[in-house]
């Protein structure tokens, strides 16, 4: 019996023509293990309705085809559900998308959907808010709260951001309560890392792994400026664990308290409270991924 997908296509995501998707999908889609339809977003958080109503119905698949954003959307709408979440990376950053293999190239990305290589991986649970990859409250939180409301999208739009932001930007206070110990300072990033980046091969988190029932707090100390080359080289080179700027704790649980209540989570940003419960929800969501 074929499978059934839904593909859920955000026009607004990431940079380039969106009118030759399906196209791309009836063309290396193999039908003979599949059959399928389309859905577009219409608004924000279409995504998340179409996707839950999609695994009510009993659809197998359902399909995040745009950047992070949209991923997010869709795959918290499918935690604990028996539908599986693919993807097909059209963003800006695609980081969930690189860390499982997945091909930015969209034949290829699709070819991985007829492999049918699945896991179960963990999600990340924040008081009531789930994601998926990465989740932050510091400097990455004020670009993607900016970057949201930016005219372009794309990579260089990012960069731009970052830029003019990151000379004016004051480090927050963060209290983290481990099991008992507490640790208090200012950072730079205050990042928790299921998977491994921002995107764009920036990699906060090295070692994460989304099936090993941990997540990881990543800080990012406050640095003079001299020290900005040398730092952005250990996020791109997957070496920023090493940096006597950074630490990098893995924990299930955690509770950590904030100076601010801007976050992001897979880069879609939210204002949260002060005080944050995190915990891992261990395989609690079925993904198909690339052939690393």
């Amino acid at each position: 019996m074929k499978q059934k997908i839904r593909f859920i296509i955000n026009p607004i995501s990431g940079v380039g023509k969106k009118g030759d998707l399906p196209d791309l999908i009836e063309q290396h889609l193999d039908h003979s293990l599949f059959d399928y339809d389309i859905a577009v977003t219409e608004y924000k958080k279409h995504a998340q309705k179409i996707a839950y109503d999609a695994s009510l119905e009993g659809v197998d698949i359902v399909c995040a085809v745009g950047g992070d954003g949209s991923v997010h959307e869709v795959g918290t709408a499918l935690i604990g559900s028996p539908t599986k979440l693919a993807i097909l990376p059209c963003g800006s950053g695609n980081g969930l998308a690189r860390h499982l293999g997945i091909p930015v190239n969209i034949p290829k990305a699709i070819q991985c959907i007829n492999e049918q290589m699945a896991i179960r991986m963990d999600t990340v649970l924040v008081n009531d808010k789930p994601f998926l990859g990465i989740g932050g409250y510091g400097f990455d939180a004020l670009i993607a709260k900016k970057f949201d409301t930016y005219k372009k999208r794309g990579f260089w739009s990012y960069v731009k951001l970052i830029s003019r932001e990151f000379w004016k930007y004051n480090p927050i206070n963060i209290s983290v309560d481990l099991n008992g110990q507490i640790k208090s300072m200012p950072v730079v990033l205050c990042t928790i890392a299921n998977s491994s980046e921002f995107g764009n091969g920036f990699v906060v988190s090295p070692t994460s792994d989304v099936t090993d029932g941990k997540i990881e707090l990543c800080l990012l100390k406050p640095f003079r400026f001299w020290s900005l080359p040398s730092l952005i080289y250990r996020f791109f080179s997957r070496t920023s664990h090493k940096s006597k700027f950074t630490e990098v704790i893995s924990f299930e649980k955690a509770r950590i308290r904030l100076s601010q209540n801007l976050a992001h989570y897979d880069g879609e940003p939210f204002d949260v409270r002060n005080e944050l419960n995190v915990q891992v929800v261990p395989q609690s969501l079925s993904i198909l991924v690339g052939n690393k």
